[in-house]
């Protein structure tokens, strides 16, 4: 299985990578083709998707999407889903050294270095200008996946709540169920299955601020995933 999500990942990258090379401009017209790398890559893996909104999202409307992070194949399964919402995902500058899916990472994200002040600093800068873009963020909040696998879900980073507030764009909460067990961090371990991915809620940030409501946000959003997952 791992062999096959590997076959897919160079050769269906090799075709994204060409337009995504062309202009910054042209990521929301070819989101259909990055869709389709993942889900290609997805199911040729030999997953099987159970997708359930329980509130509905606004087809014209950008999000701040979050969701807790498990695997690699997390970023294939969102693509998966979200196929009326271009997402520009935050994430780690380290995956961008994976050979082929670490070229496609630096198209669709905005890469972080957590140990560069600097980099840090333009991550909202840079959201904000992919939101005047008509394009929604992803960001996994965990900020990474945890080494201990005993660990649930691990505390939130501010990151996508400081996003959320400062551009006032509402919040959407996705959990993911599955992964952890079929397809960990690891290319010589998984084997296939049902992943179930659930919309839990939507929360408006117009009228709220970081200093009085990110800390709110953040542990309704961490309590409402937890509870789903556990």
């Amino acid at each position: 299985m791992i062999l096959v999500a590997g076959i897919y990942v160079i050769v269906l990258g090799l075709f994204v990578l060409i337009p995504l090379l062309i202009s910054e401009n042209s990521f929301k017209y070819v989101y259909s083709i990055i869709r389709y790398w993942g889900k290609v890559t997805f199911y040729a893996t030999g997953f099987r998707l159970e997708y359930e909104e329980r509130v509905q999202l606004d087809p014209h409307e950008n999000y701040v999407f979050i969701a807790n992070h498990t695997s690699m194949m997390d970023i294939m399964t969102v693509l998966t889903v979200l196929k009326h919402h271009p997402i520009v995902f935050v994430g780690k500058a380290e995956l961008g050294k994976i050979p082929i899916f670490g070229r496609i990472y630096k198209r669709i994200c905005i890469m972080v270095d957590r140990s560069s002040l600097k980099s840090r600093a333009r991550v909202i800068p840079d959201a904000k200008h992919k939101l005047n873009q008509n394009l929604s963020i992803f960001i996994f909040p965990e900020g990474g996946v945890s080494d201990d696998t005993s660990i649930v879900l691990d505390k939130f980073k501010d990151g996508a709540y400081n996003i959320a507030v400062e551009t006032q764009t509402p919040i959407a909460v996705l959990a993911i169920e599955g992964l952890k067990e079929m397809f960990p961090f690891d290319w010589f371990k998984g084997y296939p299955g049902k992943v179930k991915v659930t919309l839990l809620d939507v929360i408006p940030t117009e009228g709220k601020n970081i200093k009085d409501h990110k800390t709110e946000l953040k542990e309704y959003t961490y309590n409402i995933i937890r509870k789903e997952i556990e």
